[in-house]
């Protein structure tokens, strides 16, 4: 994966993640109760994080372009899809069984950071 697509999707990502905090904030608090709002904020702010993760992979390939970190990417694309994902349906569908998807986007997220330091590691 190129540094120029990885940057793209990390904006992108970015751009998502300050309007569905904007939304939490403004329009979903009237919708759903706290425990669904905090929810659906922790959502976000895990989304906000490893976005700055893929965007800071990234960044390192625009130098090393031979480093190899399209894994540690998709590792946290498939965290932000499985952790945020889970918890953003949950809010909407108050399926309180979806949390139960939650931990496999937690592990994508670690998975992704061990990932890139290995590859940082042993590459550079």
């Amino acid at each position: 994966m190129a540094s120029k697509s990885v940057l793209i999707i990390a904006t992108i990502l970015g751009a998502l993640s300050v309007a569905l905090g904007a939304f939490a904030a403004h329009g979903l608090k009237k919708i759903v109760d706290a425990y669904y709002l905090d929810v659906f904020e922790k959502a976000v702010r895990y989304q906000f994080y490893h976005t700055f993760a893929i965007a800071l992979c990234g960044l390192i390939l625009l130098n090393k372009t031979e480093l190899n970190l399209q894994s540690a990417v998709w590792l946290f694309l498939s965290g932000i899809f499985f952790f945020s994902g889970s918890l953003y349906l949950m809010t909407f569908t108050q399926m309180k069984w979806l949390g139960a998807i939650t931990p496999i986007g937690g592990l994508c997220f670690i998975g992704g950071w061990l990932m890139m330091a290995w590859k940082i590691y042993t590459d550079l």
